[in-house]
Formats: C-alpha cells, sequence, structure tokens
C-alpha cells in the first residue's frame, strides 16, 4: 500500500496564510497539515508516500528535509509546472505509473482529520473505497449516495444538490483507497479520456463520478462513526480546524467558549451553554417563516418607527412610543451608557454584558453570595442610597433567582421616592411560576426612572434573529437611545417574526409551561447526584455547585467523550473559590442525556 497527496494548489482563498506556502504547509498548534497526514500514513503501515507538488513546492522540500520527515517515510516528488493553469485532475494524472504499480491511498492536502481515519480506511474490507460522513449543514462540496450495501450509486456535484434529497447524501472527505485493478481497468483509462474530451482544468472526482454508473467498477463509502475531520478552504475553515484539533481538550473548550455560539459548525456538539426556548416557536410558526424565506431575503426590512409598532404588539398593555427594538438584547445594553448616572449598582455574579458596557462608570457590586446567590429586597433597597442606578436582573443569571412581583413594585416605589433610576432585566421572567411583565404601560408611565431590557432571543427560542427591546415611559430616555441605533437594526426575518408573533402567543405560553414542567422533573433528578449543589431556579437554567470534582475537569470530560458544552462559572466575579457550573434546562430528551452523562462522569 502507498499514499499519493495532491498538493500542487496555490489556495489562494487562505489568503495571508498560503502566500508562501502552499496548503499542506498549514500549521495548526506547531505541527503542518503535512506533518499530520505523514503520521496518519505510519500508523496505517504505508511505507511510501508521493507527493505531487506545485506552487511553493520547494518550500515544501525544504521543510521535509529540514524536519527529516523522509526517515519517517519513503517520499518521491511529482511536480506539476503548470499549477496554475490545471487542478487536480491533471495532478493526479501526473502520478498514474503509481497508481498501477500498488493499491493507493489517495489524500487532499488541505485535511485534517484523525488519524485513525486512514489506518479504518486500509484495513477495512472493501477493496477501493472513499471514506464519507453523512451530509450535515457545515458541510461543502461533492456529495455521494449510497446503496444497500454501500457501493457509491452516484456522486452529487455541487450544482444537482438537490435540498430536499439531503437526507440520503454523504459527503466526500477526499480520502480514497484505490486497488490496483480499479486504478488500471477503471479509473486511469476513464481519466485520460476525460482530459482528452474536457482538458486538465478540473476536479479527479468527474471521473469517479462516469465510473459509478459501471456496475463492475465498485467504489464502496466508508462512513466514518464520529471521527474529526476539516476540509480546509478558507480562513474561517482555519479557524474552525483549530477549534476541532485543539492539543488539549481544555484548551478546545476555551476555543468554543470564545465564539460566542455559531456551534453548527462543529460536528455533533450539544449546546448546554447558552439559555433559548425548546420548546418554540412550533414547527407551524417555522414552516410559515420558512414559506416567505424568499420574500424576506430580497426586501429591506423597515425602519425604527415601524419596528417600534411591531415590538409594541408583542406585549398586552404597552404603545410604541414606549418601546424600542434591538439587534438582540445586547445592542440595547450597550446604549444604556448614554442615559445612566456616573454611580451605579449591579448585582454580582451577573450578565457579562452589564459589566463590560459602563467602563467609564463608578460600579458598586452587590455580592449575592452573601444571600447564598438569592436576590435579596432588603440588600436592592439600602444600595439605593449610595448609587443614581440600580440594575436588577430577574431571574438573575446565573443563579435563577427572582424578585415576586409584589417584591418588585415594592422596590420601584422605594426607588421613585428616592428618585433612583432602576434597570430592570426581564429576560427570563416567562420561565418563572409567578411570571409578570413590566412592559406595561400603567407600570412604565408610574415610573418615569425605570427601563425595562428584555431578550425576546431566549425566551422566544430565536438566537439566530437577535432580537431584545427595550421599554420606558421616559421619552428623553428613549429618544437618546434611539438616536445611537442604526435605521435598520434588525433584518427582515426579525421583523417579519415579530409581525406574526401575536398569531402564536398561546402556543409561546404553552411552550413556557413545558419549561416549567420539565425543570421541576430535571431539578429532582439532578438532586439524586450527591456530588452536586442544584440552586432552585425561576429560569431555563440551573446553577450548580460541585461537591466533588473541578468545574473545569467536569465541562472537559462532557465535551470531550459526549460532545456536550456547558458553562465553566469559575473566575466571574462574585464566586468564591468553589467549583460552579451552569447548564441549560432543554428538552426531556436532551436533559436525560446530560443527567447520564454527568453520572457517568461521577463514576
Amino acid at each position: 500500500m502507498q499514499a499519493i497527496m495532491l498538493a500542487a494548489g496555490k489556495g489562494s482563498r487562505l489568503g495571508k496564510y498560503t502566500k508562501n506556502n502552499t496548503k499542506c504547509m498549514l500549521n495548526i498548534h506547531g505541527k503542518t497539515l503535512l506533518e499530520r497526514a505523514i503520521d496518519a500514513l505510519i500508523e496505517a503501515d504505508i511505507k511510501d508516500f508521493i507527493i505531487v507538488l506545485g506552487y511553493k513546492g520547494e518550500n515544501v522540500k525544504e521543510y521535509i528535509e529540514e524536519k527529516e520527515l523522509d526517515k519517517k517515510i519513503n517520499i518521491t516528488y511529482i511536480n506539476n509546472d503548470i499549477y496554475d493553469t490545471t487542478n487536480n485532475i491533471y495532478s493526479l494524472y501526473l502520478a498514474k505509473d503509481y497508481l498501477v504499480k500498488d493499491d493507493t491511498v489517495l489524500l487532499e492536502s488541505d485535511l485534517i482529520y484523525d488519524t485513525s481515519i486512514v489506518k479504518k480506511l486500509v484495513n477495512s474490507k472493501y477493496e477501493s473505497a472513499a471514506v464519507v460522513a453523512k451530509y450535515e449543514e457545515w458541510m461543502d462540496g461533492t456529495v455521494v449516495t449510497l446503496n444497500d450495501d454501500d457501493t457509491i450509486s452516484s456522486f452529487v456535484e455541487k450544482k444537482d444538490f438537490d435540498y430536499s434529497d439531503v437526507n440520503k447524501y454523504y459527503k466526500t472527505v477526499n480520502i480514497y483507497k484505490f486497488s490496483k485493478e480499479f486504478s488500471e481497468r477503471f479509473y486511469l483509462p476513464f481519466l485520460e479520456s476525460y482530459i482528452k474530451a474536457y482538458g486538465n482544468n478540473d476536479y479527479y472526482e468527474l471521473v469517479l463520478k462516469v465510473i459509478s454508473g459501471l456496475k463492475e467498477a465498485k467504489l464502496h463509502g466508508l462512513q466514518l462513526n464520529g471521527e474529526d475531520w476539516y476540509e480546509i478552504d478558507d480562513c474561517q475553515d482555519y479557524d474552525i480546524a483549530k477549534a476541532i484539533f485543539a492539543p488539549s481538550t481544555r484548551e478546545k473548550l476555551e476555543l468554543f467558549h470564545k465564539r460566542f455560539g455559531g456551534y453548527w459548525r462543529f460536528n455533533g456538539i450539544k449546546d448546554y451553554c447558552y439559555l433559548v426556548n425548546p420548546y418554540f416557536p412550533t414547527d407551524k410558526m417555522i414552516d410559515k417563516m420558512k414559506y416567505f424565506y424568499n420574500e424576506l431575503l430580497f426586501n429591506y426590512p423597515s425602519g425604527q418607527k415601524i419596528e417600534r409598532i411591531c415590538a409594541s404588539r408583542m406585549f398586552d398593555n404597552v404603545s410604541e412610543e414606549n418601546i424600542l427594538i434591538g439587534n438582540g438584547a445586547a445592542e440595547l445594553i450597550n446604549n444604556l451608557r448614554y442615559v445612566t448616572n456616573k454611580k451605579i449598582a449591579l448585582t454580582i455574579p451577573s450578565f457579562n454584558e452589564y459589566v463590560r458596557c459602563f467602563p467609564d462608570n463608578d460600579i458598586l457590586y452587590i455580592n449575592s453570595k452573601d444571600n447564598d446567590y438569592r436576590l435579596s429586597l432588603d440588600e436592592l433597597i439600602k444600595v439605593l442610597d449610595k448609587v443614581d442606578t440600580l440594575i436588577v436582573i430577574s431571574p438573575d443569571n446565573p443563579s435563577g433567582s427572582h424578585l415576586t412581583y409584589d417584591e418588585t413594585i415594592k422596590l420601584l416605589d422605594t426607588a421613585s421616592e428616592k428618585n433612583k433610576q432602576v434597570i430592570f432585566d426581564e429576560s427570563f421572567i416567562d420561565f418563572a411560576d409567578d411570571n409578570y411583565t413590566l412592559i406595561n404601560d400603567d407600570i412604565l408611565n408610574k415610573y418615569s426612572n425605570l427601563i425595562v431590557i428584555k431578550s425576546i432571543s431566549k425566551s422566544y427560542g430565536v438566537p439566530g434573529l437577535r432580537l431584545g427591546v427595550l421599554a420606558s415611559g421616559n421619552k428623553k430616555y428613549l429618544d437618546i437611545i434611539n438616536k445611537n441605533l442604526p435605521v435598520w437594526n434588525i433584518n427582515s426575518f426579525a421583523e417579519y417574526f415579530l409581525q406574526i408573533i401575536s398569531i402564536y402567543k398561546k402556543d409561546y405560553v404553552i411552550g413556557c409551561n413545558k419549561i416549567k414542567e420539565e425543570r421541576n422533573r430535571f431539578y429532582n433528578k439532578l438532586l439524586e447526584i450527591k456530588e452536586l449543589n442544584v440552586y432552585k431556579s425561576d429560569a431555563n437554567y440551573f446553577m450548580i455547585k460541585l461537591n466533588k470534582g473541578k468545574a473545569e475537569e467536569i465541562a472537559e470530560y462532557l465535551l470531550d467523550s459526549k460532545k456536550i458544552l456547558i458553562k465553566v462559572l469559575n473566575g466571574k466575579n462574585g464566586f468564591d473559590d468553589n467549583e460552579y457550573i451552569r447548564i441549560a434546562i432543554k428538552s426531556k430528551e436532551e436533559n436525560d442525556y446530560l443527567l447520564e452523562s454527568i453520572k457517568e462522569y461521577y463514576l
């Protein structure tokens, strides 16, 4: 068995990363793709390695010599002198004499993958095969369909991709095994004919597409079973690959958290870190938004005046004059600096945006640790004499503690008497057993120093739409903040969601009630694990103190073995030296999966 790598291309989409080197020289955590490929070949007991070079080929040779990689495996070079006017079909054609000498593993040079994949391919029962992975949203490029016996029935190019058939598709990983006979009888004759007919500026997979129609030329699909791999075509791919193939689970965890979302790009990641409603929107609402997809995609959204009308319709008694819409609550939170005075009080631990967005203010932190991480009305009232503005998040993030309606009104009355400003974040209030809202004209007009923030993305289960509202009866506050918002600060999809949400209000209430029911069930199940101290929550998440073990270690275990992502709270303002995590409350099936995974950790 031998291996051939096609490494002649320029990789121009990678910009600065391939300015002076070809793609196989990309360095990921101290090791090039070339070195990683050689490690995989050695693990598979492959002795001979043929590399087709072109762009910056001399650099590759010098690197191999410098690192003495040619002492680990026998290396042969083939030069594609016209790499800039040809494609990989020609590079493979240049290696035709080697294809007929031995069985061959064919690799592309822009891949990073578990080294076990090549060994799995070499040891598979199939004489000729393509490594394939079940198609997922993040994948791009050629896909195949398989027969019941795993032979490839068709190659589907990007231009022929049909999303109605997506469940049938498998993505080619661009690692192949060709038997000597397969190359000699089928691939090379068709390769030569294809080049004569269509030229040499095409892809070698198009030859496989033609061959897949022949009964005698059996090429199987060797399916992966969760092994990591990634094709690096551009700078974003490079960034993703660095996260997937981090040298340690701790570093991978850190890299994932620094992304702040976008986890659909990662195979099988289960996100228990970000906090959304798993029971809303309903399938019918999603279908309605899908139906108008093209209309929304090709049209501008309305300006703020119309958006405010749309936002007001979400609530039973609020006028458009008292509400603003934001590109997520974060956009509105970051504009609060323009309407607050110098001295601010904020409970900690807290949502980081509130800590970050007041760089020039004097912040008095109220450490809820002193009250076992429960909000204390007495403490909040007491601090009003020391500050100009009090920020309250209820239910609190991350503890899930919240003030009752009566407690909140008492706080607002006291603040009004003292002429103090209150910023009240009720993003998770709809999940509380005694849920209420301050986004009501009667309350907003009564308390002129009140500003209410609510994340729509979280409670309504649409974080990708980025929606939040700010409400106040103080027109001065609203005018100042509104002037700092762009004319179009939400997109057409978000506007349409606001337009139709009133139709689904009953479904939303049902969804929130399901969260409450599941929260109670999940809470009691978590209490059975003696290593956990679970804080009672009125939100869609639990804060947990570990009675045994380290927060970082359990997070690493869950990510590494279960592809579960949770929030480690150690290091946040307000936590002591103990170990804390936060987990989202999701569907029953998802919660049970996390529950069993935690139990396994403590076995």
